[in-house]
């Protein structure tokens, strides 16, 4: 398979980007997203010309550092899918394909398709966290958690954090992961301690950062790679109105 792509190269965070055009031949159906740009790569650095940066980890759709926008969309094509799991036989023989990074204010590019999406950090380090002593695996399987609950944690925990709510958000929200994160610990027994505390101050790190406002369009639910649904963005609002109504800690 033969492809023309059309990739966004930027020096720094304070260049002016473009995109460039590149040409890759005889590209296996199977060969993945990722593997494609190292073969372009490769090429690349063949001619002395200098290699398209990306972000890349796991390689098993764990990590969520594979954020690139392909032909407009997160992700790329396939639904619940991150780049790394998305494969060339998902296009046609001689397709056009265009690559960018994430565009948000709060995730700013800092070569080429990489970004950095360190206010994600931010946003867990303000309360993402369980501070309480929780003792050992036994101890904290004998908890009575009903399966609800449990199984609507387990579905929240699955946000990676790539970002791609962000990146398809018209306000470049991060409403979903926020949501994630607060959602699966307020289901939770063991998070019930900072319950107030989280959601008020993972908010206040969201808005600081730069995210934008939810106007519930639902983008962030479509591209989602762990097809996190965006009912937890209402938990998130009524977890958010209690924590603001609560005493001071």
């Amino acid at each position: 398979m033969d492809f023309t792509l059309h990739i966004w190269r930027q020096k720094d965070r304070n260049s002016k980007g473009r995109i460039e055009t590149y040409r890759v031949t005889d590209i296996s159906s199977s060969t993945s997203f990722i593997e494609m740009l190292d073969i372009l790569n490769q090429q690349l650095v063949a001619k002395d010309e200098e290699p398209v940066v990306f972000d890349c980890d796991c390689l098993e759709g764990i990590c969520g550092a594979c954020s690139l926008v392909i032909n407009g969309i997160a992700h790329g094509p396939e639904s619940g899918t991150t780049t790394c799991q998305l494969h060339m036989r998902s296009f046609q023989d001689g397709d056009h394909i265009t690559i960018e990074p994430w565009r948000a204010r709060a995730f700013p590019i800092e070569k080429d398709l990489m970004v950095d999406r360190s206010a994600f950090d931010r946003i867990i380090q303000s309360g993402g966290f369980v501070s309480v002593s929780t003792g050992g695996v036994p101890d904290a399987n004998a908890i009575a958690v009903s399966k609800v609950d449990s199984d609507s944690a387990m579905d929240a925990a699955q946000c990676i954090g790539c970002g791609a709510c962000v990146a398809s958000c018209k306000n470049s929200s991060a409403m979903l992961f926020v949501a994630a994160k607060v959602s699966h610990m307020a289901k939770l027994p063991q998070g019930q301690v900072e319950r107030i505390r989280r959601a008020r101050n993972m908010v206040a790190t969201m808005d600081a950062e730069g995210f934008g406002n939810c106007t519930n369009q639902y983008e962030c639910e479509a591209v989602c790679p762990k097809e996190i649904s965006a009912k937890f963005i209402g938990l998130l609002n009524r977890e958010f109105i209690k924590a603001s109504v609560a005493p001071s800690e």
